[in-house]
């Protein structure tokens, strides 16, 4: 029975490697399945939205298989893949580039959320199961989009193959990475991990002494600066709309008849809105933006633009000619952004730092400015066909290159005077408080006693005074000059104190000398003394007894 049980015991034991792939394979499954999921979920919300307005269309130009296609087609667009349109009056394919930035948020979202869930399933393993959710995620993520780009192909909008293979893996393997990191509580070393992939010249940058500490300041001043960049453009562009009101309307009413229609141009506005901004954006910083081939639309001036659709976004681009005052003051934006971003680093807890490492916080928030504007720009423009409309939109380098400017420009000596301002205000002004002076007693043991005197001299005279002399009086003029450097020094030392962390205060002034108490002729134990002690108490307990009345004296 004892061999029974031990044979049986043996037989479902595990291999060291088939009990580590059996404990990984969870977490493996739930990221193909997240991948899968995510992927499916976005292609179906497209395929939803376009089915709903050919329905709704009065006049359907294809039947549901084409719809299908364009849905794919979109959902592949979304993903920053150029599209290539095959049905032109001139046979000649046309691209399609240009990205909806607000249709770009919903695959990132749904990666981004697919890898954090799938991260979060298996708490044991950390490092094992961040990079087995990760590989899972992706891997369930790209066959559904390799599927969906072959079956986009069979339609009018084909989607560029280059494009496909390129840019679709590294958003997914980006956004991916990124929930995975949100899973585990954003750790630096996950950070720390691909700065090391850097150049040796750059890793010297970012982990020197107090880099990092730069960055982090300089990564929150440029978050604030493109806050305001983003928050500006649309301010812009809502001026912009208003401004041109009849225009706007007539070409959102004129474009297209019936409900269906008009809420189909209306969705299409919204998903371009956030490109508008960034067209703004670069309007504001000066290289402004392209409406096709040599047609540079800027604050300074704007060239006739080419025959355009009348597209409702369209409309609110300024006239063509040289602009005037109300153009020029979009400058306002980049100055405020690069003021904030100063005011942001010389506002840091490490304004302490030399004018030097100031300065470079203020330019790596400006390259980081520049980095995230430029990378908004790229899909936020594209060719829109051959020829005059082969490009639209701004230019990603001019528009970087403009924020860099204008960010180290306007943020270096605001960063300078605010870091000046805290110095001065954290300091103060330098003034002499005069200090009393000390007594000639002082207490020990909690009674006053007076100070020792040398031999010779009478208690309570100050060596080098006169006999009844105040000593105040007779001090010395060198004394006072003492006295008053002292009392400076103190302010000194006080001001370095409020300047730096590490400053370490003065030492204590040395203590009065111990005098020994002179031992009493009679020990309180003595017993004469304590038998005199108890009978005074006892008296005065004792309460008085009344004497007897004596009697008159009699003659």
């Amino acid at each position: 029975m004892a061999v029974v049980i031990q044979t049986t015991t043996r037989r479902t034991s595990f291999p060291p490697l088939l009990a580590r792939l059996r404990d990984r394979t969870p977490g493996l499954a739930a990221g193909l399945l997240g991948g899968a999921v995510a992927a499916g979920l976005g292609l179906g919300s497209f395929a939803v939205l376009v089915i709903m307005l050919w329905i709704s269309s009065p006049y359907p130009d294809s039947g549901p298989g084409g719809a299908l296609h364009v849905a794919a087609a979109l959902w592949l667009l979304a993903h920053g893949i150029e599209l290539v349109r095959t049905d032109t009056l001139s046979g000649v394919p046309a691209p399609v580039g240009v990205t909806p930035l607000l249709l770009l948020a919903l695959p990132l979202w749904l990666v981004h959320r697919a890898a954090r869930d799938a991260a979060s399933e298996d708490a044991e393993s950390p490092a094992a199961s961040g990079r087995t959710a990760w590989t899972g995620v992706v891997l369930g993520y790209l066959p559904v989009a390799a599927a969906a780009a072959l079956y986009a192909s069979g339609g009018a909008l084909r989607p560029s193959w280059v494009w496909t293979c390129v840019c679709l893996p590294v958003l997914v393997m980006g956004a991916a990475g990124v929930g995975v990191w949100t899973a585990y509580g954003r750790p630096s070393d996950a950070v720390d991990g691909v700065l090391v992939l850097l150049p040796r010249g750059m890793r010297r940058l970012v982990f020197g002494a107090d880099a990092r500490a730069r960055l982090a300041v300089a990564a929150r001043a440029a978050a604030a600066g493109i806050s305001v960049l983003v928050g500006g453009g649309a301010v812009l562009l809502g001026v912009s709309l208003v401004a041109h009101g009849p225009a706007t309307r007539g070409s959102f009413l004129h474009l297209t008849e019936g409900w269906s229609g008009r809420f189909a141009v209306l969705l299409l506005c919204l998903t371009l809105v956030p490109n508008a901004v960034v067209w703004a954006v670069g309007y504001a910083v000066g290289p402004g933006f392209v409406l096709g081939a040599g047609h540079v639309v800027g604050p300074l001036s704007s060239d006739p633009a080419p025959m355009l659709p009348p597209f409702p976004l369209l409309a609110a681009v300024p006239e063509a000619g040289p602009g005037g005052p109300a153009h020029w003051a979009a400058g306002a934006v980049p100055v405020v952004a690069g003021a904030v971003v100063g005011w942001f680093v010389g506002r840091a807890p490490a304004a302490e730092w030399s004018r030097g490492r100031t300065a470079g916080a203020v330019c790596w928030a400006a390259v980081l400015c520049a980095g995230a504007v430029a990378v908004l720009a790229v899909p936020a423009g594209g060719p829109l066909g051959v020829g005059t409309l082969a490009r639209f939109g701004p230019v990603w380098w001019q528009v970087g290159g403009a924020v860099v400017g204008w960010i180290a420009g306007v943020g270096l000596p605001v960063a300078l005077a605010v870091r000046a301002w805290r110095g001065c205000s954290r300091g103060g002004p330098r003034q002499w408080v005069p200090v009393p002076r000390l007594s000639g007693r002082k207490v020990t043991g909690g009674a006053e006693t007076a100070p020792e005197t040398a031999p010779g001299i009478a208690p309570g005279i100050t060596p080098g005074t006169t006999p009844g002399a105040d000593p105040v009086e007779a001090s010395s003029p060198q004394d006072d000059t003492d006295d008053q450097d002292a009392t400076c020094a103190r302010h000194d030392q006080d001001d370095t104190y409020d300047q730096g962390d590490t400053y370490e205060p003065y030492d204590f002034l040395p203590a009065a000398p111990q005098t020994e108490p002179v031992p009493s002729p009679t020990p309180w134990y003595d017993d004469t003394v304590s038998g005199t002690r108890w009978a005074i108490l006892k008296e005065a307990s004792t309460p008085p007894e009344e004497s007897p009345e004596k009697p008159p004296p009699t003659d």
